[in-house]
């Protein structure tokens, strides 16, 4: 619960399967969002008992050409319906973040809309109270508040907004059979990569397995690099070789596309920082299903051995494929499972309760101590990946309830509309450009070109190296140029 509004006065988004007129941009996200991620199934039966609705009404003609003249507060009050009731209609919404660009007088308006509310009108930071977290090992946890800046919370937003985006236009480019192969999305998750990126610096370390593409994002990866390469272009992150499951940028190590094989990588990776003195740390992630292998075992034993600054998080999104965590773990408590490894077991649905408990964590390695063990509770809404419709193991009931209560992109709005860290229509500003960023980056995903043949061993090497196989030669070209 916030330190400044209780959590009976936040408004609860209706669960419904029929379009409603939204008032809160809250209640029309989740309603939009919830209906993409239905659509998305294969399993989802069409709904023959609701009304034909028109798909595609008359919008108000605002453009500069038209006779009829509009005063700018016209335009805006016009524009921002316009927006409600795309949020509020997901079936228009869905047609709208697919393949209909955005109207530019409707980005205009509510840029004067966003604009004409002063900065310092708005709260410059708040302090909330978030959810304790429980310990092992450990007589001292991180702190029971958070205090978050505007800055930060317009950050934090835009991100998860742009993570959430994303995977939903990946959604949508793997059924149209432009992104190919392996495809795990993170949606539900992004709590995790932004709190852990607020926990730690540009100079430490991060390394995870194939559901990275918000790693890659909040680690300096754009969305373009992030889209070319899951449609395999060389404009890609990886140089189109890499494909979802292997994105790599400074600092982040991938994308592992064997279960657990990251996480002894990071240890490695801890070692040269301890090696080198540099006081950067690694992270070093897995998720419940990788919890059992045995080479994590390992890794912990050497860690603390070694007293490396590595911190291993669990992202517990419940299960591990089709397996729930209750059927494949004898003990789900897994922030205890390194046994002589401090543990901490966090709300990894709260962006905030995520950053204080990796600050948390990364003070404990700088210092010296060794390793430590976060286990994040979260929840992801689609599938294992894209073979998998997510609800052959799970009803749709239980996802519509995570994400009406625990939603992480809900909850940080809620928190900051209510402390006047940010309005309504700043943060539509910011979905529409995140809506608009997106549609460019699938059109660039789609139009650059594939890498040609003779890349194929390019970016293998550092450095050019001579490549002899018993004294012949099979490549003519062998490059390590970027």
């Amino acid at each position: 619960m916030d330190s400044q509004v209780s959590e009976s006065t936040l408004p609860e988004p209706p669960i419904t399967s029929a379009p409603i007129i939204a008032h809160s941009s809250t209640e029309a996200e989740m309603d939009f969002d919830q209906l993409t991620l239905e659509l998305s199934s294969p399993e989802r039966p069409l709904n023959t008992d609701q009304p034909t609705q028109e798909l595609n009404p008359p919008e108000p003609d605002i453009s500069t050409n038209s006779n009829t003249s509009i005063s700018e507060p016209q335009l805006a009050e016009r524009s921002q319906n316009t927006d409600i009731m795309l949020l509020s209609r997901p079936e228009i919404a869905l047609s709208l973040t697919e393949d209909a660009p955005l109207p530019e007088p409707q980005l205009a308006a509510a840029s004067m809309v966003a604009s004409s509310r002063s900065y310092a009108d708005f709260t410059p930071e708040a302090t909330f109270d978030i959810k304790k977290v429980d310990l092992h090992r450990l007589e001292e946890g991180p702190p029971l508040t958070a205090t978050l800046t505007r800055e930060e919370g317009l950050k934090y937003y835009r991100t998860m907004q742009t993570i959430r985006r994303m995977e939903l236009k990946a959604d949508q480019l793997y059924k149209q059979k432009i992104i190919r192969g392996f495809c795990h999305l993170y949606d539900g998750q992004e709590a995790c990569a932004v709190g852990i990126e607020g926990g730690i610096t540009l100079s430490d370390h991060l390394i995870t397995a194939y559901r990275a593409h918000g790693y890659t994002l909040t680690r300096g990866g754009t969305v373009r690099e992030i889209m070319a390469e899951l449609t395999g272009r060389r404009g890609g992150i990886a140089k189109g070789k890499g494909g979802s499951m292997h994105m790599y940028t400074k600092n982040f190590y991938g994308g592992n596309g064997i279960v657990g094989a990251q996480v002894p990588l990071g240890a490695g990776v801890a070692l040269a920082c301890k090696y080198l003195g540099n006081d950067q740390l690694c992270v070093s992630l897995y998720g419940d299903g990788a919890a059992n292998q045995g080479q994590i075992f390992e890794t912990y034993n050497m860690s603390s051995l070694w007293k490396l600054p590595i911190i291993f998080i669990c992202e517990n999104n419940q299960y591990g494929m089709g397996t729930s965590v209750e059927r494949s773990s004898a003990s789900t408590e897994y922030y205890k499972r390194g046994d002589y490894i401090p543990g901490l077991r966090v709300d990894g649905m709260d962006v905030l309760c995520v950053r204080e408990a990796t600050k948390f964590a990364a003070d404990h390695c700088r210092s010296g101590k060794g390793p430590i063990l976060m286990e994040l509770q979260t929840y992801r809404y689609h599938g294992h990946s894209m073979s998998d419709p997510g609800v052959s193991y799970r009803t749709r009931e239980e996802i519509q309830e995570v994400r009406s209560k625990s939603d992480p992109i809900s909850m940080l709005k809620d928190r900051m509309l209510s402390n006047n860290m940010a309005s309504i229509e700043e943060l539509k500003e910011i979905d529409i450009a995140v809506r608009k960023e997106i549609e460019d980056a699938a059109q660039f995903a789609t139009t650059d070109p594939e890498p040609p043949l003779d890349d194929l061993c390019s970016h293998i090497f550092a450095n050019d190296q001579p490549f002899e196989v018993r004294g012949a030669t099979p490549w003519t070209k062998l490059t390590s140029t970027s």
